[in-house]
This record gives structure tokens, sequence and C-alpha cells, in this order.
């Protein structure tokens, strides 16, 4: 059960999120006539501590994500015919960015693929995370991988190789899980992929915490991760 104290946290981030980027959070407005919306993570701020701490999760969130839903709504007023928004179709979105128009291209690429990447973000992690994968998703891991410490070596390598900004992704494509990096807020997605977990290796996303040490957010990170969401989505997608 929540704790008043809890529940007060949890009512301040919603709080300042929606202080943040009030066209996201609202329903519709008159220069917005459908807009997307910044998805609340399910636990309070303090939650996945000490692996990721309180005060980077109101940034990243409050901020970085609620940034990218504002700036998303803000381009789509120039396409008021895409077919995605009405029902939050942001996965749609994403994979066919291309398709809008030349003006706001760029926007919809960055904008979306940073409100997609993040709206699975925030649920791949979990309090008391960590520990395996169960079930089929573990055996595919030994499968493609050799066993689960191979699979977060080669991961952790991904992760520490891009380059600036980007993710390390595990993807579901053509019946066979692979590890890739994507730059920017590029989502496997778009290449006709399937995310199953993702990790967020923009600066913004660890150095209050960590500085200049992204490989020791890397290792940290892996204690909070919610494999209970990734198997989910793996036997979907199977």
């Amino acid at each position: 059960m929540m704790t008043r104290r809890q529940a007060l946290k949890t009512t301040a981030f919603v709080t300042v999120a929606a202080a943040t980027v009030p066209g996201a959070i609202a329903q519709t407005t008159p220069s917005l006539p459908a807009s997307f919306t910044l998805p609340p993570p399910s636990y309070v701020l303090d939650a996945l501590e000490p692996h990721v701490d309180a005060r980077t999760m109101e940034i990243h969130h409050g901020k970085h994500h609620a940034a990218y839903v504002a700036n998303l709504n803000k381009a789509l007023v120039d396409w008021p015919t895409c077919p995605f928004v009405a029902n939050d179709r942001i996965a749609d979105l994403v994979k066919d960015w291309s398709a809008a128009p030349d003006k706001i291209r760029n926007a919809v690429r960055n904008n979306g693929g940073g409100h997609y990447n993040h709206s699975l973000f925030w649920q791949m992690m979990k309090p008391d995370g960590g520990g395996e994968p169960k079930a089929e998703l573990g055996k595919a891991i030994e499968a493609n991988f050799g066993n689960l410490a191979d699979f977060k070596s080669k991961f952790a390598e991904a992760a520490t190789k891009v380059f600036g900004s980007g993710w390390a992704w595990l993807v579901w494509h053509e019946g066979k899980l692979a590890i890739e990096a994507t730059p920017n807020q590029d989502s496997p997605v778009s290449s006709g992929k399937q995310p199953l977990l993702g990790l967020d290796v923009w600066e913004h996303a660890y150095y209050l915490k960590y500085q200049n040490k992204r490989a020791d957010y890397i290792a940290a990170w892996w204690n909070v991760v919610n494999w209970d969401f990734v198997a989910e989505r793996y036997a979907k997608l199977k």
C-alpha cells in the first residue's frame, strides 16, 4: 500500500510534469486539435535509489521527456491530418516519421522518438528490479548470447560505445534477439525492429550521480531492470 509520503511525492511528480508541459498533459486546446500526453511513471521519484537518483528522475521525466512531448505536439500543429495522434499511436508515428511534412519531419523524428523511447524506458525499470529474466525470455537470451552474463557484457559494450547521445537496445527482429545501438532519439521501430529493453545513455540520464562514468551507470542500472515487463513484450511479439 502506498504511504502518505509516497502519495505526496507522486502528486508532486505529476504536478511538476503538468506545469512543465501544459499542452502535453491537458486535454485538447484550440491550437492543438489533438495531442500526445506525458505518461507518469508508476513509481515515486526516489523509488529507484540508490541506482537512479530522485533528482535525475525529476529532471529526466519532468523536463526532458516533457519537452519532447511539448515539442512534438507543437510540430504536429502543421500536420493536422496526422493519423497517429487521436489514439496516442506514438509507436506508429515513430515507425512512419518520414510521412511527416518536410517542414516538421526532423522535429517529428527527434521528438517523437524521444517520447516513444522514454515512455518505454520508465516501464523498463522498477523498484527492487534486477535479477534474472525468467521462462522463455531467459532461455532465448541464453540461446542467443550464451548466458546472461555474456548478454550483459555485450549489451554494456554497445551502450559504452555509443558516441555522444543515444541508446542501447535488446531487440526482436526476424525471429531472434539482437543487440544494437541508436543515435540521439532514433528508435529500432523505425527500421522494423521491436525494442524489448533499452538503456538511455544521454548524459542527462546519469550525469548528476555518475558524472562522466557511464560504465558505472550501466552497471548500476541492471539493479532496476524490470524483467517482467521485458518478458511480457517478448511473449507478445513471439
